[in-house]
């Protein structure tokens, strides 16, 4: 038995899309998981309302060794219950995305917020941030892109801690609990003891 198929025009697909995954694509770009007015629990009412534009491309990775692309502010800071307008503006070629996770899965599916601009564009989205302290992971989920520069985080409140691995932030490794902070400064020490017991040896 053949099914027939239906053509949809792109307005359908949009329309589609956005209803049951939450989700709007154009020629600059993806926005999913969109939230402009439904509140997370726990929250009264929209605490402030917080309009930011963050650039992404190679330009902002000139500084940091190692790395290839940037955001120009790689960590944002928001109250509880706020309201965020992010414009992701792509400076770069290639496709970038700024894409949250951990948020409570009852609101944003999978936990997570997505932006994702074509090179050159720039795309629009917006999302409510729960009323817990709480620092979210930021990235890019494009392949390396995260292990070459686009790791940032949300810091909602106090935040919990700062995440390992934000440019101009934190340590680009995770530090063990049970190392002391001057843990390169011992190694070095113990290497230079090592050398100087052979040097005494040798030439005793």
């Amino acid at each position: 038995m053949l099914v027939p198929v239906i053509a949809l025009t792109q307005e359908d697909q949009n329309e589609h899309a956005h209803h049951h995954h939450a989700m709007t694509v154009d020629e600059a770009g993806v926005v999913m998981n969109e939230n402009t007015d439904t509140l997370p629990r726990g929250c009264d009412s929209i605490s402030k309302d917080h309009q930011l534009e963050i650039h992404v491309g190679r330009q902002y990775a000139n500084d940091v060794p190692g790395m290839i692309f940037g955001f120009d502010e790689h960590e944002v800071q928001v109250e509880p219950c706020s309201r965020v307008t992010l414009t992701l503006v792509n400076d770069d070629e290639v496709r970038h995305q700024w894409m949250v996770h951990g948020l409570p899965k009852y609101l944003y599916p999978a936990g997570m917020f997505h932006i994702e601009a074509m090179g050159g564009h720039s795309k629009t989205g917006t999302f409510i941030v729960p009323v817990e302290n709480k620092s979210y992971l930021v990235h890019c989920d494009m392949a390396q892109h995260m292990e070459k520069g686009l790791r940032g985080q949300l810091v909602v409140g106090s935040g919990s801690g700062d995440l390992w691995g934000v440019n101009g932030v934190s340590d680009q490794f995770i530090r063990a609990p049970y190392l002391p902070e001057n843990t390169r400064t011992l190694i070095i020490a113990a290497i230079l003891a090592g050398v100087l017991a052979v040097f005494l040896v040798r030439f005793r």
